[in-house]
């Protein structure tokens, strides 16, 4: 039987989801209901646009000349609860010689998604909380698998971008940000860690949605405490 998956969307340009211009696959389907979720419309699984892999790189090709020097990012949603799409979409594109990535919460199993994570060029791992309770109450599950992940991640030398919501009384709290920098020295694998100042952009989809929004009175980050952040994580800041 042939694999199809379920697509949210696709952004063209993307400038923000890896190295250089990229292609954005976002994947329908999250089993996280984090609090600060910018795109409450992916949560539901097996809905959007039903697709084979070769529909998919069909429409990747047509923008090659654009995503020559960046690649091909999976998105979601989270991505890799669709491991097999992600896996024989990947291979396909490994055979056209373009560049891949996938951005994930690592909520899953190693066992469910280590075929798709073999087959990626870099993996985008966001880290939603260092502390396994707290992340837990955040987004309704821990942060142990993103961590089998990233120790998985090293073993095969896989290059990994830490991607850190900054969310103010939450996230965003100097001795969180000191345990992750402590969390994360011994990873060779670890190229950078990207920090990312929480915003309400998304809170109108909670409102069409229909969806209580815990963080409406919580601010976004100050220049000033992002920058702060950025200190405590400066080995791995690339700006």
């Amino acid at each position: 039987m042939a694999v199809t998956g379920y697509v949210h969307s696709y952004e063209s340009f993307g400038a923000v989801d890896g190295p250089g211009i990229r292609f954005v696959v976002f994947l329908q389907g999250c089993l996280l209901r984090c609090k600060f979720c910018h795109n409450p419309d992916t949560w539901e699984r097996a809905v959007g646009q039903e697709v084979t892999p070769e529909e998919v790189v069909e429409r990747i090709l047509d923008y090659r000349n654009f995503i020559s020097r960046g690649g091909v990012t999976l998105s979601g949603g989270e991505p890799l609860l669709q491991a097999d799409f992600c896996q024989a979409l990947l291979q396909l594109l490994h055979e056209h010689g373009i560049h891949t990535a996938i951005d994930t919460s690592g909520a899953l199993p190693l066992r469910q998604v280590s075929g798709a994570i073999d087959m990626a060029d870099l993996i985008l791992l966001d880290i939603k909380d260092v502390d396994e309770t707290d992340c837990r109450a955040l987004t309704g599950h821990g942060n142990h698998h993103a961590f089998s992940l990233l120790d998985y991640c090293e073993k095969i030398k896989k290059p990994v971008w830490i991607r850190h919501v900054l969310i103010p009384q939450y996230t965003l709290l100097k001795d969180k940000l000191c345990r992750l920098a402590q969390r994360l020295e011994g990873y060779s694998c670890v190229e950078r860690v990207e920090l990312l100042p929480y915003h309400k952009m998304g809170e109108y989809k909670w409102e069409a949605l229909g969806l209580y929004n815990e963080l409406k009175n919580t601010p976004v980050p100050s220049d000033d405490e992002v920058e702060t952040a950025k200190q405590i994580l400066r080995k791995w800041i690339r700006e």
